[in-house]
């Protein structure tokens, strides 16, 4: 991750916390920001959690991390006076609940594909990656948080000319198992143009 922001010259919001801990991708009010079972397994640290202890967690790691993305977007916004491209980047499992995942990549969005159908193609013309277009889960999903808490509020902004130009990119990219694991892909991509912001997630389900 450290690898690929630099190589694109673009800040990064590490989430250095388990998402079976507190899940960043979820919002506060979210029943899954918390899983107390995952996959089929029950998490024991999870089940059963306290009122206190969900606080704590809320407090110590998924609030920070928030704070921290939002800080990264205002600043890169009011240095360029432009939309930042939003990126939420992960791992995800080859299977889940049973059904096999086929994707070596996904990106998931909502609606602005300028930023999204590059990384698209990009991926698929490697000829050897199966790549997900909002696979497995639309990227306009209610309670997904990048793009609802941090996207399209930034957009919102714009729209009433708060900030500069409505460029409006807010995407949530997720990019799988094979696309994310190899640090040469920041080298390969090093001449891709600079990105005002880049928010990553820790390693998803």
């Amino acid at each position: 991750m450290r690898q690929l922001s630099a190589a694109l010259e673009a800040p990064a919001v590490l989430g250095c916390f388990s998402r079976l801990l507190i899940d960043p991708n979820r919002g506060e009010d979210d029943p899954t920001l918390i899983m107390k079972i995952s996959d089929g397994a029950v998490i024991p640290g999870n089940h059963p959690i306290t009122d206190e202890e969900w606080q704590n967690r809320l407090n110590r790691f998924h609030r920070p991390y928030h704070e921290a993305v939002s800080q990264t977007i205002a600043e890169a916004a009011a240095a360029s006076g432009k939309a930042p491209l939003v990126i939420s980047l992960h791992s995800f499992t080859p299977a889940w609940k049973g059904i096999a995942r086929p994707w070596h990549a996904a990106v998931l969005w909502d609606n602005d594909p300028r930023a999204v159908f590059p990384v698209i193609e990009r991926l698929e013309s490697a000829g050897d990656i199966v790549v997900g277009n909002n696979e497995p889960y639309d990227g306009a999903l209610r309670g997904d948080t990048i793009p609802p808490l941090h996207g399209a509020g930034h957009r919102s902004r714009l729209d009433r000319g708060e900030t500069g130009p409505d460029l409006r990119h807010g995407g949530r990219h997720c990019l799988g198992r094979a696309a994310g694991a190899d640090p040469r892909g920041a080298q390969r991509n090093a001449g891709a143009p600079r990105l005002s912001a880049l928010s990553f997630a820790n390693r998803c389900l």
